[in-house]
């Protein structure tokens, strides 16, 4: 699994890892990050949508190569699925074998429409192609290109032409074969390039090199002009005898033709070469605005992650500062506090089972300026009323005004737990224990809670003569005496 992407779902290609621990092919992340705005992790998604942080956000500049998850895949051992090739190898070599398969099965790139075997091509081309035929202008039949050579070499009227025809055909059928022949160089090694390297490397090369690749080109058509001389007299031994026969005209009108058909390729190279370097310098121009393109979009994709996260804090803001207003409009300056609990069959099995240990109570004050303090409650008894009790606390919590307040905590609380048919509440009341560490001045947020263990017993809870619990809800009071 760690090897597949975690968009396509197939094996990485030139992996990246995310901030966020999952990995892409370089492709799938480049594609995802130009067509989703603030493009979310859709792993992070799957796994966990609760849990989504910034860390998911997904961006190029945020990702950083997997250089070791790449060697362990180029290392994976692999096989070619083709039927009937046995080649086995690593994964890095595979691309390559692709390409050379000798079962892979392959179009016909004369648009005959057949799809063959890469070794059996040949064989198709010569015998079995439809449009791999020439008319013969002599007798009007269709032949193939074998017997098409021959017949023309036997009986050509133009010895001159045939030997230029058959120079050219030869270069050119050479520069085709060499991608299979030479595949560590460069397909215009025939005419002086001396490049060497990688398929990759000798892709880009070639585009690349286009105009050099043309300048050679050129200087090779015209060492051929003085081969094709020399070979075109060679050739005057095999022109039939009707040609033979004639005068020393027709030779030099054929060697004219021969020169001005050079000069007419020469030309065309030259132009070539122009509109080569032409494309050149446009592909240049296209890369650099590419490049200044990418910039400006890396730029604005930083501006939008900042925003991101400003409105990320903003939010969480106005969060705390909604929930500062709740508990102003909740809170109690009198030292009178009404606690309303709900779900409280739910609660208490969370006690039972101790999922949920005890319940804080929303804080509220004796004054203005007073004491802050709270309740805890446990459903299921704490102490020596565990299981048996409802067990009731108070708490003294730190507030913003115990510098200004006598220590310790000395006054009177009376708890009760309200009957909502207002026949017998439950009522207890204690007097702090002045040497207790639970009503001195507080040093962390809260002090340890002190109380009822023991406030009701479980059975007079649910017992149906009371409505201590009705439709689901309980309500606590707690009163602090501050005269």
């Amino acid at each position: 699994q760690k090897y597949l992407c975690s968009n396509c779902n197939n094996i990485l290609k030139k992996a990246l890892q995310t901030l966020c621990g999952h990995r892409y092919c370089s492709a799938c992340l480049t594609w995802i990050v130009r067509n989703n705005k603030n493009a979310i992790c859709q792993k992070c998604k799957e796994e966990d949508p609760n849990t989504l942080s910034e860390e998911s956000l997904l961006a190029e500049e945020r990702a950083f190569g997997d250089a070791a998850i790449n060697k362990e895949i180029s290392e994976l051992k692999v096989h070619c699925v083709t039927l009937g090739c046995s080649w086995s190898g690593i994964m890095k070599d595979f691309e390559e074998h692709q390409s050379l398969c000798e079962y892979a099965l392959i179009p016909c790139h004369t648009g005959c429409g057949h799809v063959v075997m890469r070794k059996k091509l040949a064989d198709h081309l010569e015998n079995g192609c439809a449009n791999n035929v020439t008319v013969c202008q002599q007798c009007q039949r269709s032949l193939s290109s074998t017997e098409y050579q021959v017949r023309t070499f036997l009986f050509h009227k133009n010895p001159f032409q045939l030997v230029f025809d058959y120079f050219l055909s030869f270069f050119f059928s050479q520069s085709h074969s060499m991608p299979s022949a030479n595949k560590d160089g460069c397909r215009f090694s025939e005419v002086g390039c001396s490049f060497r390297g990688s398929k990759e490397k000798i892709k880009e090369h070639e585009k690349s090199a286009l105009g050099a690749h043309m300048l050679l080109l050129l200087q090779h058509m015209r060492q051929l002009r003085g081969t094709l001389c020399s070979a075109a007299k060679a050739a005057q031994g095999f022109t039939p005898q009707a040609e033979l026969n004639g005068n020393g005209a027709g030779k030099s009108i054929s060697k004219l033709h021969l020169e001005n058909k050079l000069h007419v390729f020469e030309n065309i190279v030259a132009v070539l070469n122009k509109e080569v370097e032409s494309s050149n310098m446009e592909i240049m121009a296209f890369r650099r605005q590419s490049e200044l393109d990418q910039n400006i979009i890396r730029g604005l994709e930083l501006k939008i992650a900042e925003l991101h996260r400003c409105l990320t804090q903003k939010d969480a803001g106005l969060s705390s500062l909604h929930k500062s207003l709740l508990f102003s409009e909740q809170a109690s300056y009198d030292g009178i506090f009404l606690w309303k609990i709900t779900d409280v069959g739910r609660k208490l099995q969370d006690s039972v089972t101790g999922r949920t240990v005890g319940l804080y109570s929303p804080a509220f004050y004796t004054a203005k300026y007073g004491y802050k303090v709270c309740l805890r409650v446990y459903l299921n008894g704490d102490g020596t009323g565990k299981g048996t009790h409802m067990s009731l606390f108070f708490v003294v919590m730190k507030g913003d005004y115990d510098a200004l307040l006598p220590w310790p905590f000395r006054h009177k609380v009376t708890f009760m737990l309200l009957d909502q048919n207002n026949r017998e509440h439950v009522i207890d009341a204690f007097r702090p224990d002045l040497t207790s560490a639970s009503f001195q001045r507080p040093v962390n947020d809260m002090n340890v809670a002190s109380g009822c263990p023991m406030f009701l017993p479980l059975a007079k809870l649910q017992s149906p003569r009371h409505a201590y619990v009705k439709e689901d809800t309980l309500f606590l009071k707690c009163i602090v005496e501050t005269n």
